[in-house]
């Protein structure tokens, strides 16, 4: 497989073509890679970063950020159940209120869930805006929008 020993760094925009790199992971497989690069959004230490672009660099895969906002870190919940995905409504004016929770055994799994541009929910559909990873809760997070149309089966 070409990239076995794939690797992931996060580098932050300082400016006009600077690049620092922030956070550098070499134990990672690449279905949480592509998970990472699906994600809009990145949380680590209470820092949320905005995805601006990817490259990959032979075994290297990059994702280019911005910082986007600062809030107090938030508690990791551990668990066995497997990897946390939220999903969440996009509606700030109410905390952004909590759909569903489900616990998936890998990284593709999520992918193909925030990766999906509907997600039907009790046979309501819901438009994908944007998805994060947050480490700090260690939690995955898609942010969906009604469309107001009702899955007929």
């Amino acid at each position: 497989m070409k990239f076995e020993n794939a690797m992931l760094e996060y580098r932050l925009h300082k400016g006009t073509n600077l690049y620092e790199p922030i956070y550098y992971y070499t134990t990672i497989e690449l279905s949480q890679i592509l998970a990472r690069r699906e994600c809009e959004f990145f949380i680590k230490e209470g820092k949320t970063y905005k995805q601006l672009s990817s490259s990959i660099e032979g075994n290297l895969f990059v994702i280019y950020v911005e910082l986007f906002e600062e809030a107090p870190i938030e508690p990791v919940e551990h668990t066995e159940r497997g990897i946390k995905l939220e999903i969440r409504e996009l509606n700030g004016r109410q905390n952004y209120p909590l759909l569903s929770t489900e616990y998936v055994s890998n990284h593709l799994d999520i992918l193909s869930i925030i990766g999906s541009v509907f997600t039907y929910l009790e046979k309501n559909e819901w438009e994908r805006d944007s998805a994060e990873i947050d480490e700090d809760r260690g939690v995955y997070v898609l942010y969906v929008k009604p469309t107001g149309y009702l899955l007929v089966t």
